[in-house]
């Protein structure tokens, strides 16, 4: 598993939605996920392929039914890869927040001049 397989596996909607549900609602059988969705049971089966080939999920047999449950380590290390994209926009942000609050600044001693 690599950060390209995490990447192709959130690239889908459907597939950070099972990975929702699974984070809000716990481990569950396949067959209660695919009833989510308006899509055939294959179909979800493949989605959850996927997300298990990435590592972002975990898969167990209790007697016939698949049971997937949330694998979040891989996302760490997406986290890890975008955390110097997010200090750059955080700092980017705050600049930005400085320039706006030195403009009303100036602005409302423009209008205090004004007044005077």
């Amino acid at each position: 598993m690599t950060a390209d397989h995490v990447f192709t596996a959130l690239a889908s909607p459907a597939r950070r939605e099972l990975l929702r549900l699974l984070l809000d609602e716990g481990a569950q059988p396949a067959g209660r996920l695919a009833e989510r969705f308006d899509m055939s049971r294959p179909s979800v089966s493949e989605h959850l392929r996927v997300l298990k080939d990435a590592g972002l999920v975990a898969e167990s047999r209790k007697g016939r039914e698949r049971h997937y449950r949330l694998e979040a380590a891989p996302l760490m290390e997406i986290r890890d890869w975008l955390s110097p994209y997010e200090r750059f926009w955080t700092g980017r942000l705050a600049r930005l927040r400085d320039l706006l609050d030195d403009m009303e600044d100036e602005i409302e001693d423009d209008m205090e001049a004004d007044d005077a």
